[in-house]
């Protein structure tokens, strides 16, 4: 698997991930992402996230939404 199917595939896990743990739908988690530009800054953290685990890029995430104005 090539660096872009990663980073494709991290992003899925992670809109799945946001999905589950926010009670959201599919649709909703990835407005949500859309909407605080998480895909292009997974893209860009790719150098450290492809090292840590899912939950702590998750946690990361959050972190990144909240302080663009997310109320999680």
């Amino acid at each position: 698997m090539n660096e872009e199917q990663q980073i494709l595939f991290m992003q899925i896990r992670l809109i799945r991930m946001a999905s589950e743990n926010l009670g959201l739908t599919l649709k909703q988690a990835a407005e949500l992402f859309d909407k605080f530009k998480v895909l292009p800054f997974i893209r860009d953290c790719w150098g450290i996230f492809h090292v840590e685990g899912d939950n702590a890029v998750y946690e990361e995430i959050l972190e990144y939404m909240i302080s663009k104005g997310a109320a999680i």
